[in-house]
């Protein structure tokens, strides 16, 4: 019988984490709320959201810390995005810290979907902050995939995909 895969949520493991998403202009906070939930359901949302009316835009910021991040890297697992995963976030990795953000469009029905960087996609964005000592470790752990003892990977190796999104061609 094969041994159950480790399974990675950030919380406890030595990494801060802080995620946070801006609600600007007419965003609807319900919507960003079943965005935000579908990717991390352990967020917690701000009581009494109110909807932007003419003349009363959204301008709001929602912030938590430590909040984990299993149905995130579960869904990344399911949709067999590991190896783009790594090369998005890890884009500003820096040693011990790294951000990137995630589309709200995709995350409403379930997908991960990383944006290009420096993309301001309609919909929003949800952005994710870690940090931690052994952060480069967790990161490729988080990622890991049975492919990888065939073609191995590390955090901004020659494979990494370009900052366009096209994909680095393997020898």
């Amino acid at each position: 019988m094969q041994e159950p895969m480790l399974r990675l949520n950030g919380v406890n493991e030595s990494l801060q984490i802080r995620i946070e998403t801006a609600l600007r202009g007419a965003d609807i906070p319900q919507r960003v709320e079943l965005a935000v939930l579908t990717l991390f359901p352990e967020f917690p949302v701000p009581k009494h959201l109110q909807s932007p009316q003419l003349g009363q835009a959204s301008d709001t910021v929602w912030t938590a810390e430590n909040v984990s991040l299993a149905t995130f890297l579960k869904l990344m697992h399911e949709q067999r995005i590991l190896d783009t995963a790594l090369d998005a976030m890890t884009v500003s990795f820096e040693g011990s810290k790294t951000q990137f953000s995630l589309l709200r469009q995709a995350a409403i029905v379930g997908k991960v979907a990383f944006p290009l960087p420096g993309e301001s996609p309609l919909g929003g964005l949800i952005n994710v902050y870690l940090e931690g000592q052994n952060l480069g470790d967790w990161l490729e752990a988080a990622t890991w995939h049975k492919g990888r003892d065939t073609v191995p990977r590390s955090i901004q190796d020659d494979n990494t995909m370009g900052l366009d999104g096209e994909a680095v061609t393997w020898i």
